[in-house]
């Protein structure tokens, strides 16, 4: 966000042809950035990522596509933007692994509950 990629990451998205379910922007307390990144809390770019993530505001959003968690993954690239493939979305738009410019659930289950985390039934569509 702070960088002002939001809008041409989000046409990226939907230029891959995802359906965007549910989206918002809102902010993370430095608790609730740990609370959604404790799978990572042993990481050492743990704190990182929790200072960054509740640096300023964010755009949560809930995909949909057939295979919608692996080709999101390979849209957004390697965690670490230096080892991510050419036209990812962490190459064009992110600075290291704790700021990669975007969240991707690792599997079905995890978007499941990374979605109930920051929307309600009734904000899904």
């Amino acid at each position: 966000m702070k960088k002002g990629y939001a809008g041409a990451i989000l046409d990226m998205i939907i230029k891959a042809g995802f359906t965007v379910v549910a989206l918002k922007q809102t902010r993370l307390s430095v608790e609730k950035a740990g609370e959604f990144y404790a799978i990572h809390r042993e990481r050492p770019f743990f704190g990182e990522l929790v200072d960054f993530m509740s640096s300023g505001p964010i755009i949560a959003a809930i995909l949909e596509k057939e295979n919608a968690v692996a080709d999101f993954r390979k849209l957004i690239g390697a965690t670490d933007p230096s080892k991510a493939e050419a036209g990812t979305i962490r190459k064009l738009y992110a600075s290291s692994i704790g700021e990669n410019a975007v969240h991707g659930s690792d599997s079905d289950e995890n978007a499941q509950i990374e979605g109930d985390f920051f929307f309600s039934a009734l904000e899904r569509i």
